[in-house]
């Protein structure tokens, strides 16, 4: 029975990891086909064609590593600016009773509702800071955006920590800022990682705002230059854009594969609240 057991927990983490790799597999199929051969719905190339590979990089107005560059520099920036605010913030909420409890209940009510109603007024204020068409107003608002989900998740790691930790720090005369930069950050650092790499993932993929707030070539993200080869509805190059996408999904798969460990642990740290 328990050969039996792990036979069938293995099949179903075989059909599991099947399913999930499906989407990018799919992708590698397209991107060795002709056009003719992608619209014959066959799942398998029946020919393989290399000539997409080279023909994505040329059909872009930049090169796709400088749209990939541009995306890895808005998601690591976004990440830290969500980081920033969210370790301080979910100090307060875990610690202030009901006051936090509202906030945090404010920050995800705001999470929630859809981002295409916050379009104009970022719109504006970036142009009144002179940020529309840089990565760095970019990085400001895909990092403001993510501090919801960012603080209820350390909000979970900050309140594993017991109280008297900081009261100890507080009897020996550390401030507020000190406790938490010297006390309780190193206890929820796995925590933290774990949430950088999310909202590192989410930004990375965001479209709504990269499209809205970058309309120069040099400040587009790669999920911007994924749209152009779809801006003709009468010749859509299903085999350029699966190159193009799978050139800037791997660099994100490598970093997921080799932080799994730090994410599953860092979430699973903080799944329990105290």
């Amino acid at each position: 029975m328990r050969r039996l057991r792990r036979t069938a927990l293995w099949l179903a983490l075989f059909g599991a990891a099947a399913i999930a790799l499906m989407p990018v597999l799919y992708l590698v199929s397209l991107s060795l086909k002709r056009n003719d051969d992608v619209l014959s719905g066959n799942w398998l190339p029946t020919q393989l064609y290399w000539g997409n590979w080279p023909g994505a990089l040329a059909a872009l107005p930049q090169s796709l590593t400088w749209y990939v560059a541009n995306s890895w520099v808005i998601a690591l920036g976004s990440a830290v600016v969500s980081i920033l605010i969210a370790v301080p913030g979910a100090m307060y909420t875990a610690r202030t009773g009901q006051q936090g409890e509202r906030l945090l209940g404010l920050a995800l009510a705001a999470y929630c509702a859809p981002p295409i109603i916050a379009m104009i007024p970022l719109f504006l204020l970036l142009r009144s800071l002179s940020l529309l068409n840089t990565l760095t107003g970019l990085l400001l608002v895909d990092g403001l955006a993510n501090v919801p989900i960012a603080l209820w998740l350390i909000d979970g790691f900050v309140r594993r920590v017991p109280i008297e930790v900081e009261e100890a720090a507080w009897v020996d005369g550390a401030s507020r800022g000190r406790t938490l930069g010297m006390v309780v950050l190193p206890l929820i650092w796995p925590g933290v990682i774990a949430t950088a790499l999310i909202c590192l993932f989410v930004s990375y993929s965001e479209f709504l705002f990269a499209v809205s707030f970058a309309q120069t070539e040099g400040s587009q993200a790669l999920t911007v230059a994924l749209s152009i080869f779809q801006s003709s509805g009468k010749d859509i190059n299903y085999g350029k854009e699966a190159a193009a996408s799978l050139v800037g999904i791997l660099p994100m798969y490598l970093l997921a594969f080799l932080s799994q460990r730090w994410l599953v642990a860092g979430l699973t740290a903080g799944a329990v609240k105290a």
